[in-house]
């Protein structure tokens, strides 16, 4: 009879592990099946298990209440079949909130209640480059104003980005060929220190699993391949509470058919018990988001000049939240996409915020190196995260339901939640005054902020129905209302 085991205590939200001794078959990622149910107080996990290399097994589980766990083990191996024990499961602490979810249809909180407002950046091939650089790019994430990235688990291969990875997801390589039935144990555990890694510093990590800038076959696996690698890497990590799921960046420019993308969801779901939020990119094509496995919108812009200014359109057409995860980059090179200024890329965030929607950040300045953010991370050198900070830190001190197109004047962007809060935004326009039309009966406290120089001016007394504001005719500038 094998062995009961008593295991300690794992906060709520985190990862508790088995790590088990099993046979070194053939090829023990295909041989072995390995299944566990986890129970407490009526609720039951089943979670599979995966190969890590070395003849050890393990099992994860975010256990999600408090209480005693129990657990048993299910095996086609007689050395782990019928392991039972159990473990405790504490209070979180700190900036555990637990992971993130959809609320009231178009926003997003934690588990425990906390809001969540996505600021996000891009980062596509940070975990490729070596322990020096991944290790500036997290001291630049901690001082940052940015609690999502978006990071692609296979290596890229694109401008700026064109050095050979230190490790590869499968056995083999490019030369002599990959053994897909084979992965590389040493890969994924990487993976998961940086994962661990953003968890510790509060950030989500918005994981592409597959994309089209590829030169070492992973773009072009066969479909038993790609179910194969989907499984074990769900299996893997879907006990962190901060992944989140994007099938693909750009799907469209990638080789699968639709139905391809939908058995690829259906595999995510299959193996992640705890339904971390999904979704998928586009180039030039949009899928369709009302397909029920996407728990939000993530888009690409649709237009060289215009693409926030659509977030409350695709708000209505989806009933979704929308985030605007490639909207342009800041940058110097020579891509149309990757070369705006700081003003403009803090302006679209602007934009797509108060229309009821989030962006995500890029940088793309040149560097001798040829170490871009965008890309491989390192350093910021751009004028927008403060301005981003800025504009986080307005919103997390708003209204806690988050922010909902408000359509009041036909030549700025309003934002808020009606009678209670508004902000309106200028843009690139500069208005000297302004004159306000505001329900009756209801008086407010107005501040002016200048978003640019990130200012922000309150005026004295309070104001009701018609009234003027003097303003100081400069571009990017603000006003926010807040009802007395």
């Amino acid at each position: 009879m094998p062995p009961k085991k008593s295991t300690g205590q794992v906060q709520q939200w985190d990862i508790f592990e088995l790590a088990l001794e099993g046979p070194d078959t053939e090829n023990p990622f295909t041989d072995i099946n390995l299944t566990g149910e986890f129970t407490c107080n009526g609720r039951t996990i089943v979670q599979e298990g995966f190969y890590d290399g070395n003849g050890i097994y393990k099992i994860r589980v975010m256990p999600d209440i408090q209480g005693n766990w129990t657990y048993r083990i299910f095996s086609s191996s007689a050395l782990m079949d019928g392991i039972t024990g159990s473990f405790t499961c504490i209070k979180p602490s700190g900036i555990n909130h637990g992971p993130v979810r959809v609320r009231d249809t178009y926003h997003f909180a934690y588990e425990d209640g906390t809001p969540f407002y996505p600021f996000g950046t891009t980062c596509y091939a940070w975990t490729h480059q070596g322990n020096e650089l991944e290790e500036q790019t997290l001291t630049a994430l901690s001082v940052s104003p940015f609690n999502k990235i978006r990071m692609c688990v296979f290596p890229k291969h694109y401008e700026y980005n064109y050095n050979e990875p230190e490790l590869f997801p499968f056995e083999g390589s490019a030369e002599r060929g990959w053994d897909f039935k084979r992965f590389n144990p040493e890969f994924f555990r990487h993976l998961e220190l940086r994962l661990r890694n953003l968890m510790e510093l509060g950030i989500e990590a918005d994981l592409i699993l597959f994309h089209p800038y590829d030169r070492w076959g992973f773009s072009k696996m066969d479909p038993e391949t790609d179910e194969r690698y989907l499984k074990y890497i769900v299996t893997r990590l879907s006990a962190f509470r901060n992944v989140w799921w994007s099938l693909a960046n750009e799907y469209d420019l990638m080789n699968k058919a639709i139905k391809d993308w939908e058995k690829f969801a259906g595999i995510i779901m299959r193996y992640d018990p705890y339904c971390h939020l999904r979704s998928i990119h586009n180039c030039f094509h949009f899928y369709d988001h009302t397909r029920p496995w996407i728990t939000h919108c993530s888009i690409q812009r649709v237009d060289v000049y215009k693409t926030t200014e659509l977030v409350n359109e695709w708000r209505e057409r989806y009933r979704k939240p929308v985030i605007v995860d490639e909207c342009a980059y800041e940058g110097n090179i020579n891509h149309g996409w990757g070369n705006i200024t700081g003003e403009e890329l803090v302006r679209r965030f602007w934009e797509g915020v108060l229309r009821g929607g989030y962006v995500t950040h890029g940088e793309t300045y040149m560097d001798p190196k040829e170490i871009l953010w965008w890309s491989k991370g390192g350093w910021l050198h751009g004028s927008s995260p403060p301005r981003i900070a800025f504009l986080r830190k307005i919103v997390e001190e708003g209204p806690g339901k988050g922010l909902t197109y408000v359509p009041l004047e036909w030549d700025s962007v309003c934002g808020g939640v009606p009678n209670e809060y508004y902000i309106f935004y200028f843009g690139f326009f500069r208005p000297s005054f302004r004159i306000f039309r505001m329900p009756k009966g209801m008086q407010f406290k107005v501040d002016v902020i200048d978003t640019w120089n990130m200012t922000i001016n309150e005026l004295p007394g309070t104001f009701e129905g018609d009234f003027r504001i003097e303003l100081p005719g400069r571009s990017y500038i603000a006003v926010r209302m807040r009802k007395v």
